[in-house]
């Protein structure tokens, strides 16, 4: 009976090449997405908070629905970090596109794996290990790009999930 009760969260299986939405007669301008092309070069990074992440995933490019992959470009700020996290959906593949970056992450034997990656590295996070970046550059911002085995890879914060409502007694 369990069976029949269960959820199950997966990308789209199509039996089509692609899903084009209704109204939308596909050309390559449909296949391209040209919204990084500012952030990439640009000087301004995030001052007022540890990191900015920009997405890209079917919501902002309707090709890539069904396809199982997803996007983000992440702006780390001097010093900036992205706490322990998990995606429980996706791998992540990470490459910097700029200055370095120290990445972490634990296995389910509890084993710290870390690492500093330089300008055109590329780091995998596994499936829905819990993992971290951390700009150690104190006056220069970073930036890398993120590629999800999925079109929606989750994001569990652990922080935020383990301490929002977290109740003080006196």
């Amino acid at each position: 009976a369990s069976l029949f009760f269960s959820a199950h969260a997966a990308d789209l299986d199509i039996t089509s090449d692609f899903l084009v939405p209704s109204g939308v007669n596909p050309d390559g301008k449909f296949f391209t997405f040209t919204g990084l092309r500012n952030i990439i070069w640009s000087r301004n990074t995030p001052s007022n908070m540890p990191f900015k992440v920009t997405k890209v995933t079917n919501d902002e490019f309707p090709a890539l629905n069904a396809q199982s992959v997803s996007y983000a470009l992440l702006q780390y700020a001097p010093d900036g970090f992205i706490a322990p996290h998990t995606h429980p959906r996706s791998a992540e593949l990470l490459i910097v596109l700029q200055r370095c970056l120290k990445v972490g992450l634990v296995d389910s034997t509890n084993e710290l794996f870390t690492q500093i990656l330089q300008t055109g590295d590329f780091f995998v996070f596994p499936k829905g290990l819990v993992h971290f970046q951390i700009n150690l550059a104190s006056r220069y911002p970073i930036v890398a790009l993120l590629a999800f085995s999925s079109a929606n890879a989750g994001t569990i914060q652990l922080p935020r999930a383990l301490f929002a409502n977290f109740v003080y007694c006196d």
